[in-house]
């Protein structure tokens, strides 16, 4: 496939030998997007800040806490403490768990794992949620397929996506495996990116509002519009990896 060739041409690397899946959580585990994007309006109004949906959706992936820092900086010019950041996220994730009902799991997602665990390939959870009971049901729903081992959190690096480190730390958790091993299924632009300067082969899926093209101009490899789009691709995209490895 060609989008396996302009990866190896890209990275530089001989072969794409994956050893491990690793999923961001918000808009690819779960539909809980448009959630997301009602409590940080709703939270950040508090404060006397102006977030629309769109940029939840633009910020999506990134830790909170920086997400705030930086929309307080903004507009109000202001440089405000971790601690302040961290109370202005906590009101925002109450909203969020206070939201019924739960955001349900992404349609094709159990399918696409169940797939990928019967390749032999290991599961990992690569997330800028900070928000522990999201991380409880992570493990109640995909818990046949994942370990708490196997989840890298806001709290494990100290520089979210855009920056590589998460997923960095997710090639660690997985097994200090190179960027080779593992591929990386995401749908935010920042998500992307990450992946991207983790040199991982990464995959978009867009289950949002946002146009195709600014997942693919952070350079995801390929792009599917739905979960169960790629659910339903895996095995020859699979394949043909193996096959080009050989």
């Amino acid at each position: 496939m060609t989008h396996i060739s302009n990866y190896l041409a890209r990275t530089g690397f001989a072969s794409l030998c994956p050893r491990a899946v690793l999923f961001d959580m918000d808009g690819v585990c779960y539909d809980s997007m448009p959630y997301h994007a009602v409590a940080w309006q709703q939270s950040m109004a508090h404060y006397g800040l102006t977030m629309t949906a769109a940029d939840a959706y633009a910020t999506e992936g990134a830790r909170g806490i920086d997400t705030v820092r930086n929309l307080v900086k903004e507009q109000r010019g202001e440089d405000i403490t971790l601690e302040k950041a961290q109370e202005m996220y906590d009101l925002k994730s109450r909203i969020f768990h206070d939201m019924k009902p739960l955001p349900p799991i992404m349609p094709g997602i159990l399918e696409l794992m169940a797939q990928i665990h019967d390749c032999g390939l290991s599961i990992g959870i690569v997330t800028g949620s900070g928000q522990r009971p999201l991380i409880a049901r992570l493990m109640r729903d995909f818990g046949e397929y994942l370990t708490k081992e196997h989840i890298v959190t806001a709290y494990d690096v100290e520089h979210g996506k855009p920056a590589p480190d998460p997923y960095l730390m997710g090639l660690k958790m997985m097994g200090d495996l190179k960027p080779w091993e593992a591929i990386v299924v995401e749908n935010a632009p920042l998500g992307v990116a990450a992946a991207v300067a983790a040199q991982c082969f990464t995959i978009a899926v867009n289950t949002g509002p946002l146009p195709d093209e600014v997942l693919l101009n952070q350079g995801a490899d390929i792009i599917f519009g739905k979960m169960t789009d790629l659910s339903k691709a895996w095995k020859e995209m699979y394949e043909t990896m193996l096959e080009i490895d050989n």
